[in-house]
């Protein structure tokens, strides 16, 4: 049996808010928040993108790691965040000049 990998994510909204959770498909939760499936946060304020995403090897994880994030200031959030842009960035980047 495959064992499921998940997910923490963070989802910035069309009121600059950003929501903090895990699940075993980002893209799938992303289109169920978008429908008002499941959180009630987005109720009020529409998700925009997922800027935010780390992969773990079971729920434990992922759900202590959402507790840490979720303890952070939103500077330390946002700081997080654009770290991950640029790592990605650069993962693009050197994807595409390899291609």
């Amino acid at each position: 049996m495959k064992k499921k990998k998940w997910f923490l994510y963070i989802i910035l909204t069309e009121k600059n808010k950003l929501y903090t959770g895990i699940t075993t498909d980002v893209e799938r939760r992303f289109l169920e928040h978008s429908n008002l499936l499941g959180a009630k946060f987005f109720y009020s304020d529409k998700p925009l993108k997922v800027v935010y995403q780390e992969k773990f090897s079971n729920r434990s994880l992922a759900s202590k790691r959402e507790c840490e994030i979720k303890k952070l200031k939103r500077i330390e959030k946002l700081k997080l965040i654009e770290n991950y842009s640029l790592s990605s960035s650069v993962s693009s980047a050197s994807k595409s000049v390899a291609s």
